[in-house]
């Protein structure tokens, strides 16, 4: 058997794949202890099963600053990189800004006799003598785990290994950048291997824990790059897991819509607490550019935005009377009015109102929403700003989709891309009741939901393949890199990747490499990935000119380019469960209706009017089945909402294609 187990901020989702069957679970997350939903879900489970694991132990230890007590040791002079860090304002005009807090301060940040040069060469060997004195004041001091981090490291690593030696040796945790992140830019190098430190021990503790009880053969962990790593490698470079529960949603998303027939996709993955789109154009798309919490992570990661919007977000007024929505969310405890312990009024709870979702029939019947005191709760905001119920929660809806508009917007638009020539794929608990809604606003012609999409994410993790990540920087012009100046740094990638994946088992003749350059024009700051099939030639250098053209809207043919980085992708490419095609039927969806209701819907009067809607139940649509809008079809995790002026039809695989008319 083979499992996949994602932790939501409101649900923990598990999908079972065993012979060719599939079952789905859904249990509330349970945030305290998150092991104890998984337990649950897992109690039970044959020995011989694979247990894949898309955890937020990660996340959720930085963005509540939570992790271990850490400290760093730098080059000598440099001790204050971590907190000077760069230039950037992402509000710029916020007068109020707050910078986050390094995670380690001052006091425990330690420099250290040695100095390397940018052509790696030893200007000041390391003092030896100042380990002893170091290490005595991290014990003195309660350290738990250690960011070594010294200048051009990634060039010349004799030094950091002398310090990573001495103090495993103490007994410390220690993440040292020349292991996790061997590439220039000294602030985003420390920052990453110290994000590393800061959450590798409550990793560890945590894997550890569920290893020790739950009774399988495999268990493995969903990294943020689409793949996957053993745990016992997940327990030492964490920082690869912290966006794995989006990324198994992205990687199961393309998969269902492969299988589909549709190659260019735009996933919407909207659950409890966030919501996270990404972009694929007929391949997924990784990113070395990403932070958490304010903090700089430069691993690699599929390209995936998130916002503060899902079922769980708060709706409020602010002091100048503005409708805001999120990002606070009720999460699962308390979680929504609706849910019976929150006080707070949610997109869930608006949903509720507007008859979108079914009272009795809330994740397959097994929870029954409480409409008496969700409507007490929106009575009382509604007359204090002198409006009626209706109006208030279809307000908290717009508003929340405007929200996830602009994300949409960051990954398509922004990046040189025309919405119109995608298909939106939704998921996620809440995604298919706002995905019709955002696909007219964007003018996205059609939307795609396939089978059981509440728990897409944990099916995504059960068939992503094996994958791991290596990086190196050459600051290399393209002229010497074609005269097979990249051949020497390549095969040291190379080589390390084949041995890292043939100690977990797998065969070398199965192991799949891709090779990448980061690319920039000489004398800019920033790099574009290009994917290359061989060292040498000109193919790489007109794929970049080509990708600078798609997303900055110009390029420069003539000018002289430069690689940074190369990178080599290892992939095991894992077996995929089969999802058989049936016979298509006729369009009558007739014997799936459930029931007839009123639900409300908003006009182009920017008003809001009930339309009388029939229910269908999905596990009785068959293919070839068509639905007009308005209507709600109901499965087990999830509500699926056709507006007025959409056509839905359900193909061969159980998807449901809906039509934008």
């Amino acid at each position: 058997m083979k499992i996949g187990v994602d932790i939501g901020g409101t649900f923990t989702d598990f999908v079972f794949i065993d012979r060719g069957q599939i079952r789905t679970a859904k249990l509330l997350s349970t945030p305290a202890r998150p092991e104890q939903a998984v337990l649950a879900g897992l109690e039970g489970i044959p020995q011989d099963s694979e247990v894949i694991h898309g955890s937020t132990v990660a996340t959720n230890a930085l963005l509540e600053r939570k992790g271990a007590r850490t400290a760093l040791i730098t080059t000598r002079g440099f001790e204050d990189v971590l907190e000077i860090g760069r230039q950037n304002r992402p509000r710029i005009y916020d007068i109020f800004v707050e910078r986050p807090r390094p995670l380690v301060p001052a006091p425990l940040r330690f420099g250290i006799s040695e100095r390397v040069n940018c052509a790696g060469e030893v200007i000041s060997p390391l003092n030896r003598e100042e380990i002893p004195e170091i290490i005595h004041q991290l014990k003195a001091n309660g350290i738990e785990s250690v960011s070594v981090c010294l200048l051009f490291s990634f060039l010349y690593p004799a030094h950091e290994q002398t310090i990573l030696e001495a103090l495993k040796r103490a007994g410390f945790f220690v993440s040292a950048s020349h292991q996790i992140l061997p590439e220039f830019r000294e602030y985003e190098r420390m920052s990453t291997t110290t994000v590393n430190a800061y959450v590798s021990p409550l990793m560890s503790r945590y894997l550890s824990g569920l290893e020790e009880k739950i009774p399988c053969r495999e268990f493995k962990i969903m990294q943020s790059n689409g793949g996957t790593i053993s745990s016992q490698m997940a327990k030492e470079v964490s920082v690869h897991t912290v966006f794995s529960g989006p990324a198994g949603g992205v990687v199961g998303a393309k998969f269902m819509a492969d299988l589909a027939g549709y190659s260019h996709l735009i996933t919407f993955d909207m659950g409890g607490t966030s919501t996270d789109v990404s972009l694929c154009p007929g391949e997924l798309r990784a990113t070395s550019e990403a932070s958490i919490a304010g903090y700089p992570i430069r691993v690699p990661i599929l390209a995936i935005h998130s916002v503060g919007a899902g079922g769980g977000s708060i709706a409020r007024f602010d002091e100048g009377g503005a409708l805001r929505v999120g990002p606070e969310s009720a999460g699962a405890d308390p979680g929504p009015i609706c849910y019976g312990k929150g006080e707070q009024i949610t997109v869930t709870d608006a949903n509720l109102l507007l008859g979108k979702l079914d009272p009795d029939y809330f994740l397959g019947g097994k929870m029954k929403l409480n409409v008496e005191k969700t409507r007490a709760a929106f009575s009382k905001m509604a007359r204090a700003r002198n409006m009626d119920e209706i109006t208030l929660a279809q307000g908290i809806i717009t508003v929340a989709n405007s929200n996830m508009e602009r994300a949409i917007h960051v990954i398509s638009v922004e990046k040189g891309y025309d919405p119109r020539d995608f298909v939106l794929v939704s998921f996620g608990g809440a995604g298919a009741l706002h995905a019709c809604d955002l696909a007219r606003d964007l003018a996205i012609p059609k939307v795609l939901i396939p089978l059981n999409p509440g728990v897409l994410s944990a099916l995504g993790m059960v068939i992503a393949d094996v994958v791991k990540d290596y990086s190196r920087t050459v600051m290399m012009e393209s002229e010497t890199a074609l005269k097979g100046g990249l051949k020497a740094p390549f095969t040291q990638l190379v080589r390390q990747a084949l041995s890292d994946l043939t100690q977990e088992g797998i065969p070398q003749k199965d192991i799949l490499l891709e090779k990448f350059l980061d690319m920039r024009y000489i004398g800019q700051s920033y790099e574009i990935s290009i994917p290359i099939s061989q060292e040498t030639g000109e193919d790489y250098i007109k794929g970049f000119h080509n990708s600078h053209e798609t997303l900055y809207g110009h390029c420069n043919p003539t000018e002289k380019t430069e690689i940074v980085n190369i990178r080599v992708r290892a992939r095991y490419i894992t077996e995929k469960p089969q999802f058989p095609a049936r016979e298509l039927r006729g369009p009558d969806p007739s014997p799936a209706l459930l029931k007839k209701k009123e639900v409300y819907f908003p006009t182009k009067e920017h008003g809001c009017s009930p339309l009388l809607t029939p229910i269908y139940d999905r596990d009785k649509l068959n293919p070839g089945n068509q639905i007009e809008g308005p209507a709600l079809i109901l499965e087990a995790h999830a509500t699926l909402v056709i507006p007025p002026d959409c056509r839905g039809r359900v193909d061969k695989y159980g998807d449901l294609i809906i039509d934008l008319l």
